[in-house]
């Protein structure tokens, strides 16, 4: 009743008139003005001129006489409260109501319009959580520096230029269905290294060397060597809105894991692709799949993983877009020798199987369908069930983050369970924004067969402010 009494709520408030958030120009006189996003430094407020926001006098400080040298202020901050019955399905101390918070603040400085430095600092925190792992790095980092790079364009011709940057970034790849600075997560991720982004006609192609900076809780957060990212992206958008393609190859390693039985150092190479087509018929189509080599130790790398996602949107009174999909990653046949269990990387798993967090990209099936409906612009209500199955019976059931939510040995049958989603978000005027969601996962016969195995509820409330 909480729950749907909050997605309700959240539905009806109105948001306040003066909303525009695009790059014409707004109701109280200003323009230029960019709209907000996940990733501050994509950001560009070069062209913004002040209007009567009260923040405005910080998104454009000019520091010299001709206005050259400037600077951008911002920042955000979040709290989320989230509550859950049965976390672990059934093992002791697994109800539990916390609150997550986060503030991050930065500064973007433009020395002309050839060198930009841009740096982020953050807290995370978190109340007293009485679930397995207690407060874990997901939930709490104390004073952390989030980013801090240094960014320069080289530009050859028109249509041809190279942004480099170097430094600690947050990086989002494609539908982060990989790489994602994991938004959802209270931490975040970050890397340390170097990006180019080479801009050739239509194609933008972005390449990678960086290591992956683990969370220390209460100490400085530092890189960790031996979990290295590097390879190419390549983007297109078609010659239509909502069409375009993706080519990767994504190498990655890490130090001394286990994968069902085979330990050691991991190296994998990953090359997929990413296709969209959105038709005049109102049906939109998108494919992406990825096969992986590489080795554990001794042991050879085959992997692969592919999802496939069908939606329709018709022109109708009410705004809404039906949606099904169908998800497959690879899982090992046997335990110790060689490897097939895909390695998802640094995923957003919350957006695509399911919000609960409990099922990875790894050694699954998965089949998903629902609705989203937009009752006032920018307004969403979003409905969805799951259902899971393991690819084999011979390896783990994996969670969100990659690790093992139930080890192999005990599975008679591949049905892990069903998952139902329920989820409403809004801007609440220019600076705010609201969600709320509940979930409830099924279980079936495979957390049956391998321990506690009763339903579980979530139930979150968010509120979030940006300037």
């Amino acid at each position: 009743m909480v729950a749907a009494l909050a997605l309700l709520l959240l539905a009806a408030v109105p948001a306040r008139a003066n909303n525009n958030t695009n790059s014409e120009e707004s109701k109280d006189g200003s323009s230029g003005r960019p709209q907000f996003r996940f990733l501050r430094q994509d950001e560009d407020w070069s062209k913004f001129v002040a209007g009567s926001d009260p923040f405005d006098p910080l998104k454009r400080i000019s520091l010299n006489d001709d206005g050259s040298v400037w600077l951008s202020i911002g920042g955000r901050a979040e709290g989320r409260v989230e509550s859950w019955k049965n976390f672990a399905f059934g093992a002791p101390d697994d109800d539990d109501t916390f609150v997550l918070s986060r503030v991050l603040l930065h500064g973007d400085l433009h020395l002309g319009e050839h060198f930009r430095l841009f740096a982020e600092g953050k807290t995370a925190q978190s109340t007293e959580r009485d679930l397995p792992g207690g407060r874990r790095t997901l939930d709490m980092d104390t004073l952390a520096l989030q980013q801090l790079f240094a960014e320069t364009p080289l530009e050859f011709s028109e249509e041809n230029e190279l942004v480099l940057r170097g430094g600690r970034q947050m990086i989002s790849l494609g539908r982060q269905r990989l790489i994602s600075p994991l938004p959802w997560g209270n931490t975040l991720r970050t890397w340390d290294g170097l990006r180019g982004d080479l801009t050739t006609g239509d194609w933008v192609t972005t390449a990678l060397a960086a290591s992956f900076v683990p969370v220390d809780k209460t100490e400085p957060n530092t890189p960790d060597r031996d979990q290295l990212l590097f390879g190419l992206y390549a983007h297109r958008d078609g010659d239509a809105p909502g069409r375009g393609t993706e080519l990767y190859w994504l190498a990655n390693t890490r130090g001394d894991i286990t994968v069902n039985g085979s330990t050691g150092d991991a190296r994998r190479h990953t090359l997929g692709t990413r296709l969209w087509h959105r038709m005049d018929s109102g049906m939109d189509v998108e494919f992406e799949g990825a096969g992986q080599v590489g080795t554990v130790g001794d042991a050879d790398v085959l992997a692969g993983f592919a999802t496939l996602e069908l939606g329709y949107r018709p022109e109708s009174s009410w705004d809404h877009r039906w949606f099904l999909g169908l998800d497959w990653a690879s899982g090992d046949n046997r335990a110790g020798g060689d490897v097939q269990t895909f390695d998802q990387l640094y995923p957003l798993g919350h957006a695509y199987l399911g919000y609960m967090d409990y099922i990875g990209r790894q050694n699954i099936v998965g089949a998903n369908a629902g609705i989203s409906w937009w009752p006032v612009p920018r307004c969403e209500l979003r409905a969805a069930v799951h259902s899971f199955w393991l690819e084999s019976l011979d390896d783990a059931l994996y969670n969100a983050g990659g690790g093992v939510l139930r080890a192999p040995g005990n599975f008679s049958t591949h049905h892990v369970g069903y998952e139902f989603d329920l989820l409403a978000r809004r801007p609440l005027g220019r600076h705010w924004n609201g969600y709320a969601g509940y979930s409830h996962f099924f279980s079936g016969g495979a957390l049956e067969d391998s321990g506690p195995s009763r339903d579980a509820d979530f139930f979150y409330l968010g509120l979030g402010f940006t300037f």
